[in-house]
């Protein structure tokens, strides 16, 4: 298929580019006004075919979609990722208003959209949760009053080579590399670690297999592990000194306690489930 996807910059969105283009889709992006020279882009993405818009202009993302023609949508592009208490105003016009933009533009052409969804929005305990949550919404407004086809793709703790240095397994293991002792949260948040290779798999699963519109499908391994447990394995693995400091650090504001996602039910209506353990997933990185 002819895809047009949004935050193909991000750390999923680059380790899935490459994957489409392997499967044999084409891929085209959609990027700010900013990328428009390419120098700031990664390989392969700077030698892709992309239009330009900033998708909480409304007319400006219908230009970009309407040039982009494409046959399916995968809308990976959020604000508040890494910083989920951002101002209300910016969650909702990026992740609300944008979505809302976006399926506009999309529902003459594409004959699939997903959505990545965050497990954060069961219980909205931040700003970034709540706006996936209104977006989602939409979403489901959109399919019942108009028909679109669109799927939730809600993706649980990923995790992998590309992902920022601030992130927690990232943060960690550079730590434990180096011997040196990790200031942390007591860590008991319970969380589905999902590698990003697997994420990407289910993602290009969910855009080609045949679900009602409607449909959220859980990606992750349907197995949980406590934070604090992560990061003592990380230091387990590198072996080389240091310690983590469990509850050296308050705990996190706006954090579930636990988000496991339904791997049994996602495996039986998209016919995908997550590959790789913990294990071997933290040893690929390592």
């Amino acid at each position: 298929m002819r895809l047009l996807v949004t935050g193909a910059t991000g750390f999923i969105g680059r380790r899935l580019i490459p994957a489409a283009l392997a499967t044999g889709h084409e891929a085209m992006l959609l990027l700010r006004e900013q990328h428009r020279d390419g120098q700031a882009l990664p390989a392969p993405l700077a030698s892709l075919p992309a239009v330009y818009a900033d998708l909480r202009d409304r007319e400006g993302t219908r230009r970009a979609v309407e040039a982009a023609a494409p046959e399916a949508v995968l809308h990976l592009a959020a604000a508040g990722v890494t910083a989920p208490f951002l101002p209300a105003d910016e969650a909702v016009a990026h992740n609300v208003l944008g979505t809302i933009h976006l399926l506009e533009a999309s529902a003459h052409m594409a004959t699939r959209i997903v959505v990545a969804r965050t497990p954060g929005e069961r219980e909205a305990l931040n700003v970034y949760a709540a706006s996936k949550a209104a977006a989602w919404q939409f979403c489901r407004m959109a399919v019942r009053t108009r028909g679109l086809p669109i799927v939730g793709a809600m993706i649980f703790q990923a995790y992998g080579p590309g992902q920022a240095a601030h992130n927690l397994i990232p943060a960690a293991m550079a730590a434990a590399r180096a011997g040196a002792n990790f200031k942390m949260t007591p860590g008991n948040q319970v969380r589905d670690w999902i590698y990003v290779d697997d994420v990407v798999e289910g993602l290009l699963a969910a855009l080609c297999r045949p679900l009602p519109a409607g449909t959220t499908v859980e990606l992750g391994t349907g197995v949980g592990t406590s934070v604090a447990a992560v990061v003592e394995r990380i230091y387990t693995l590198c072996g080389s000194g240091g310690r983590p400091l469990l509850g050296a650090l308050p705990p996190r504001p706006g954090e579930s306690n636990r988000q496991i996602a339904d791997a049994d039910g996602t495996r039986a209506s998209l016919g995908w489930q997550a590959k790789t353990g913990l294990d071997e997933g933290l040893m690929r990185l390592l």
